[in-house]
């Protein structure tokens, strides 16, 4: 889908509304579960420890509840993430984002990190939950961008993912642009970390995008309304 496409409801499906903040509190989560029924978003994005809250609070509706594994540094070690996976799809997650080791990345054990993604998507795929894995592009040269995203179209979870949010950086479209070809269609590819307003969203989408990582979607959709009003 083009950005000239869009209407506020499929901009909606972009969204995995987000809220992975040390402080969340049941008050928290329940607005940002109400806030995804309003607007009718992908998925809320949250700390495995809210799973089971969020998926009661969105029973009855397509709303994914998306669990963050290793977050958010993937520095747990694979069989904690591999417990943390089965334990969120326990608690009734429908999508796992987990943290690659990026300190493996920095010194290539690329069998290291292609091992742990197989273990992960692996327990996905057997469970038929959506799985997700993030880069945190921002402390990653652009070869090993690219040899991720080269390890991830061999392995095929459903989505690579530019960061966390918590990094030094967030997506940008040179990355994003990068992911997207090296994959050549046969892993999805999810934006977050950054984007904030409307333009950026649309140039996210344009490039290829099939999900954004935000806790600004009311503040896009607003923006979306009055521009098209």
């Amino acid at each position: 889908m083009k950005s000239s496409e869009l209407t506020k409801q499929s901009l909606a499906k972009f969204f995995d509304h987000t809220f992975l903040k040390a402080y969340a509190t049941d008050k928290d989560l329940e607005k940002l579960c109400k806030e995804a029924k309003e607007i009718g978003a992908a998925m809320v994005a949250i700390n495995t420890e809210w799973t089971a809250f969020c998926k009661e609070q969105l029973k009855g509706t397509d709303i994914h509840v998306g669990a963050a594994i290793g977050f958010p540094l993937g520095q747990c070690g694979t069989p904690v993430k591999v417990y943390e996976t089965k334990y969120a799809i326990e608690q009734g997650a429908d999508e796992i984002d987990y943290v690659i080791n990026v300190s493996k990345a920095k010194m290539k054990d690329w069998d290291a990190i292609e091992d742990e993604m197989k273990q992960i998507v692996e327990i996905c795929r057997a469970n038929h939950k959506v799985s997700k894995v993030i880069f945190e592009n921002c402390y990653l040269d652009k070869d090993e961008i690219k040899k991720l995203a080269e390890i991830a179209k061999k392995v095929k979870p459903d989505y690579i993912k530019t960061s966390t949010g918590f990094g030094t950086g967030g997506a940008t479209l040179e990355d994003v642009a990068l992911m997207i070809e090296t994959v050549e269609g046969e892993v999805k590819v999810k934006a977050a970390g950054g984007v904030r307003d409307l333009e950026t969203a649309k140039k996210m989408i344009d490039l290829g995008v099939s999900r954004i990582g935000t806790s600004s979607s009311l503040a896009i959709l607003a923006e979306f309304e009055k521009e098209n009003a």
